[in-house]
């Protein structure tokens, strides 16, 4: 009696634990790097209580939508808003799936240790974007959110080309980083959760409220994934006081 007893609970665990797996899913998430430092903390909490397993593929948020627009395939999209909101009308993004989860703005940074240039109005900031040797932002052509505006903002303070000539245009993040890093400008600039993730930089501050810029980053399922609960679940997650907190503290300001 006992052993049939043993032999029923057995099977029991077996089909509890073949339900269990058949439950997890593998997640695919495609995100921008400015998100990376929030993520890496983020997606293992995420994975312990929930049993789902995510892979997170970075990439320029500009470059990734274009990805996406031309038929890129993941579960969930991390975009900026208006990226997400076309890409919705496009239907490459769920309709009503889209949640607002990080705000982040621009900031100038310099290698840690390094002399820090007056940025605290607009005029001060043009000043020492004058006053510099060296300044550096990633490519634009490269994709970069924060790098587009910057090389917009870069080309209106230009009257006489001088700013070009100075300027060290990188790939976007570590190579940025890098370079800052190593001495090879006075300053860069960058969104802010980049600069605070690598301990060999210092923010400075963010540009002044005049000429800043702020992403929106939301988050989004994508129409063909075949992990739409998991997903719902995963977007739920990084939009829930928890993962608010951890986001500020990586250099995010709270989503409206």
């Amino acid at each position: 009696m006992y052993r049939a007893i043993s032999i029923a609970a057995l099977a029991l665990l077996g089909c509890t634990l073949q339900a269990a797996l058949a439950a997890a899913a593998e997640i695919r998430l495609v995100s921008p790097g400015a998100v990376a430092s929030s993520l890496n903390e983020l997606i293992p909490q995420f994975e312990q209580s929930s049993g789902h397993k995510v892979t997170v593929v970075y990439s320029p948020a500009l470059a990734l939508a274009d990805r996406i627009a031309r038929g890129e395939r993941a579960d969930v999209a991390i975009l900026g808003e208006p990226a997400a909101d076309e890409l919705q009308k496009l239907g490459r993004l769920v309709e009503g799936s889209k949640a607002v989860i990080a705000v982040v703005g621009v900031g100038v940074f310099v290698r840690r240790g390094d002399p820090k240039p007056a940025i605290d109005t607009v005029d001060a900031f043009t000043l020492s974007v004058k006053n510099a040797k060296v300044i550096s932002y990633s490519d634009p052509a490269m994709g970069g959110t924060a790098a587009n505006y910057v090389g917009g903002l870069m080309a209106s303070l230009d009257a006489d080309g001088s700013i070009k000539a100075k300027t060290k245009l990188t790939p976007p993040a570590k190579p940025l980083a890098d370079f800052v890093a190593g001495g090879g400008a006075d300053f860069g600039l960058n969104q802010i959760t980049e600069v605070l993730a690598d301990p060999r930089l210092e923010l400075v501050g963010p540009l002044p409220a005049a000429i800043q810029s702020y992403t929106r980053y939301a988050a989004s399922l994508m129409p063909d994934s075949s992990n739409q609960t998991a997903g719902k679940d995963l977007i739920e997650f990084l939009r829930s006081p928890a993962a608010a907190g951890i986001m500020r503290s990586k250099g995010f300001e709270p989503s409206p």
